[in-house]
């Protein structure tokens, strides 16, 4: 006879600013979840006042709002989320984006097979202007040394499902010091990977809209000091030619969007020492000479599934 299938009850910390619209939809994808067990919804309001008219409990899944009551921003939000948390498990769904049905199942499924796994991922459905392009990483294990390799965009913060009682204790809460909050989802997937298997349910189970409304779009000075901060938290980057090379060259990018040809040049030149072929680096040399606009370039990826 096959044992029943484990369902801890699973908290979804969904981090809100000024998009209900946006907002109830996520809310609504969350409830659609096949997923048997209990789910809980804490919705953290950033720099504004939560909404009461969203509180409700049908039983099985239940929705409550608070305030972010750490530092302004997505990590303090997600923090507060994860601290006023009752789930096992913890997950992250951010307000512009939606669940498909299955996402819970599959990754409680994977997470309870692994005790000695912290963090399970999987892809998503990238969605820009009427475009969608499915990003799916087909390995099911992730390392250090791999997300220092790549960032992997498919292991989206939208598709984050972790063990609650690790955020709270020996892998510690989000980053609230990055400058910006700019990567401190991969800074928290590195963190995980030091010293546990990162998993990942291979398939696209989360949908991440792409657009102007994203908090990060065009901010390249943010960029630019996030990453900066990044390198200095992890000298691991040394060890990585193609890793450290992908961050000099987003780091030219970002120089070469904001005007500032000469530390574009000079993040470029570094980057191509380490990996000649770098194509951040060459979209940032060409930004730099004036041959493509920043927003070309960030449109064109875009709508190919891609980001900088």
């Amino acid at each position: 006879m096959s044992l029943p299938p484990i369902t801890p009850l699973v908290t979804v910390v969904i981090a809100t600013r000024d998009r209900p619209q946006m907002l109830r939809e996520a809310i609504a994808s969350v409830r659609a979840q096949d997923y048997p067990g209990p789910i809980e919804i804490v919705v953290v309001a950033d720099r504004s006042e939560p909404d009461p008219l969203l509180d409700a409990d049908d039983g099985r899944v239940s929705v409550r709002a608070i305030a972010n009551a750490r530092r302004p921003g997505l990590a303090g939000a997600r923090n507060t989320g994860i601290e006023a948390a009752h789930g096992e498990l913890v997950a992250f769904c951010d307000d512009d984006d939606l669940w498909l049905p299955a996402k819970l199942t599959r990754q409680v499924a994977a997470l309870t097979t692994r005790p000695e796994a912290v963090l399970c991922c999987c892809g998503i459905r990238v969605a820009y202007d009427e475009h969608t392009h499915d990003r799916v990483l087909p390995a099911t294990e992730i390392g250090f040394a791999a997300l220092l390799a790549d960032r992997h965009t498919e292991l989206h913060p939208s598709t984050f499902l972790a063990r609650t009682a690790a955020l709270r204790g020996a892998v510690g809460l989000v980053e609230e010091e990055i400058p910006g909050g700019f990567g401190e989802d991969y800074e928290l997937l590195l963190r995980c990977a030091r010293a546990h298997p990162v998993l990942n349910v291979p398939e696209p189970l989360a949908v991440v809209r792409w657009g102007t409304q994203s908090f990060f779009f065009r901010r390249w000075e943010t960029m630019a000091a996030g990453l900066s901060w990044l390198l200095a938290r992890y000298p691991e980057f040394e060890s990585s030619p193609r890793g450290s090379s992908r961050i000099h060259g987003q780091i030219a990018f970002a120089h070469a969007a904001m005007g500032h040809r000469r530390q574009a040049l000079g993040w470029a030149r570094r980057s191509m020492r380490r990996n000649p072929v770098e194509p951040r680096a060459v979209l940032a040399l060409a930004v730099a000479a004036r041959a493509v606009t920043p927003d070309r370039v960030m449109e064109t990826l875009h709508h190919r599934g891609r980001g900088i």
